[in-house]
């Protein structure tokens, strides 16, 4: 989905040749997802001539997806509980100051009453 967000569209070959260097993926392997991908009404297709070729489009904006995507993994894999996401994020992942400042802010942010205008 990053690739195609940031391609804006694109066939299996121009997504698997934007994928980065250390992820290369086999073109069938491409396909497929972009497939399933298709099915769950994330990403639309169209036919490009009269070959079998496709052009792939996103159908979803990224900040939807992220969020689906965030919901789907606290219920599947954290038991609905997103405070153990956040302390497995914290405990298990090398989180710079930088960062926990910013965690900190937002978290501050979300518990300021928010002015109604």
């Amino acid at each position: 989905m990053s690739v195609l967000w940031r391609l804006g569209e694109g066939t299996v070959h121009q997504v698997r040749e934007a994928l980065p260097a250390g992820r290369r993926l086999a073109y069938t392997s491409v396909s497929t997802i972009l497939r399933i991908l298709e099915q769950k009404n994330v990403v639309g297709s169209r036919r490009e001539g009269s070959g079998r070729g496709h052009t792939y489009v996103p159908r979803v904006p990224k900040e939807d997806y992220e969020a689906r995507s965030l919901r789907d993994l606290i219920g599947r894999v954290f038991d609905g509980a997103p405070l153990e996401l956040v302390r497995c994020l914290v405990e298990n992942e090398s989180l710079s100051p930088r960062d926990l400042a910013a965690m900190r802010a937002l978290l501050e942010a979300e518990e300021t009453p928010r002015r109604r205008g």
